[in-house]
C-alpha cells in the first residue's frame, strides 16, 4: 500500500508560492499533482491564469516526486533548481478559474553529473494543455549552493 502525503509534506515552497493541490497518485519514476485554477490562485488575473505558469506548476511536480522519494527515505524534501525548459507548448493562453489541471511527470534520464530530464503534460478531463522536457538539478548538498559556500 502507498504512503499517502501531502503536497505540504513533500515540497519544499510553503505559503502562496506553493502552487499544486494534491499529490494525485505516483509510482517508479512518475508522479501526478492535481491544481485547482481558483481566483485566489497566484498569477491569477481577472480571467485566469497565464498559460507560462505551467512551467513552474511542472517544475512543481518534479519536487514533489523528489520530496517523495525523500520521504519515503525517512528524509526532509531539499530543494532542487528548475535548469531548464525544452519544447514548452500549449493548446490554451490561460488557465481558467474552475478548472481542475492534472499535472504529469515522467523521469526520462538523469546524466552523470546529477542533472535530470522529466517529460512533463497538463491536461484537463483528459484534455492536453500543455506539455514539455524539463531539466532539474538537485545537488548533494543543497545547503553550499543557499547559503553561498
Amino acid at each position: 500500500m502507498k504512503q499517502k502525503f501531502s503536497i505540504d509534506e513533500i515540497v519544499p515552497q510553503s505559503g502562496t508560492m506553493s502552487l499544486l493541490s494534491d499529490l494525485v497518485d505516483h509510482g517508479d519514476g512518475w508522479i501526478e499533482t492535481s491544481v485547482a485554477i481558483e481566483s485566489c490562485s497566484l498569477f491569477c488575473t481577472e480571467k485566469g491564469v497565464p498559460a507560462w505558469v505551467g512551467i513552474e506548476y511542472m517544475a512543481q511536480t518534479i519536487g514533489a516526486h523528489a520530496g517523495l522519494q525523500e520521504r519515503l527515505s525517512g528524509r526532509e524534501p531539499a530543494i532542487g533548481f528548475l535548469v531548464g525548459t525544452r519544447r514548452y507548448s500549449a493548446e490554451t493562453s490561460l488557465f481558467s478559474v474552475g478548472q481542475q489541471l492534472s499535472v504529469y511527470a515522467e523521469h526520462s534520464f538523469t546524466a552523470d553529473n546529477g542533472l535530470m530530464v522529466f517529460d512533463c503534460r497538463i491536461a484537463e478531463a483528459g484534455r492536453l494543455l500543455a506539455e514539455a522536457s524539463l531539466n532539474v538539478y538537485q545537488p548533494d548538498d543543497v545547503t553550499a549552493y543557499v547559503s553561498g559556500e
